[in-house]
């Protein structure tokens, strides 16, 4: 059985994000998706884990002193301490660890090499991963193959445009969560994806500001990176 999942999106339960659960189902389902991780920053999804005939898989994305930890699978809460300690916790649920968009900013893959043992996988395609680094995503990849993590693929939704832009395709034996789970960590899965418009992390961006209450500076700062941003998606459409 082929199962086609987005193992990252951002629901409104993130400071950034603002799709309800209800309204991702919908659009997973549109564009042929099977399933998707909810991976609110911080914060466990506890929902149904299947809505509209879309499975969701309960997740998790841990900022950490390393970067970005996507904690899949997880069947309660838990918060994050230490590496080490939340790693083991994420695994005593049955969970699976994955190292999101690990060279999102351009640093020396020798510096994770410390965190591998603690990892089951790693992002291989982030669709916004490539804004800052346009190497990020293959720099990932040949990360995977060096260290033998399991590849993953997410389009880091924040937004409903960017539903099913990063993709891992399995094939599973059965349609659920353990069937899922099963494959992914015996590395089944083949990543797929498109660069996501730089404006849509603008966007959240924008979101995260009314949500915290921002100044008048933080949305002057905001403005000029917008700007940027849409400069940079001009770019890319002529080139």
């Amino acid at each position: 059985m082929k199962l086609i999942l987005d193992l990252h999106l951002h629901s409104k339960a993130s400071f950034d994000g603002r799709m309800g659960i209800e309204e991702i189902a919908a659009l997973a389902k549109a564009r042929g998706l099977d399933g998707v991780a909810i991976c609110d920053h911080d914060v466990v999804y506890t929902g149904p884990t299947e809505v509209d005939g879309v499975l969701i898989l309960p997740g998790v994305e841990f900022s950490t002193e390393y970067g970005h930890l996507l904690a899949l699978f997880l069947s309660r809460e838990i918060s994050y301490t230490t590496w080490e300690e939340t790693t083991e916790a994420v695994h005593a649920q049955g969970g699976v660890t994955v190292l999101a968009h690990p060279f999102q900013k351009s640093r020396p893959a020798s510096a994770l090499l410390p965190l591998v043992p603690h990892l089951d996988g790693v992002e291989v395609w982030n669709s916004r991963a490539n804004r800052k680094n346009p190497q990020a995503n293959a720099q990932a990849a040949a990360f995977a193959c060096q260290t033998g993590l399991v590849p993953t693929a997410g389009s880091d939704a924040h937004l409903p445009q960017e539903v099913g832009g990063g993709t891992l395709t399995l094939e599973t034996d059965a349609r659920s969560l353990a069937a899922i789970r099963s494959a992914i960590l015996a590395g089944q899965g083949t990543p797929d994806g498109r660069e996501g418009p730089s404006l849509c992390v603008a966007r959240s961006q924008y979101t995260k500001l009314k949500k915290t209450h921002a100044s008048l500076p933080r949305y002057l700062k905001w403005a000029a990176f917008a700007a940027r941003c849409a400069w940079e998606d001009g770019r890319r459409r002529t080139e």
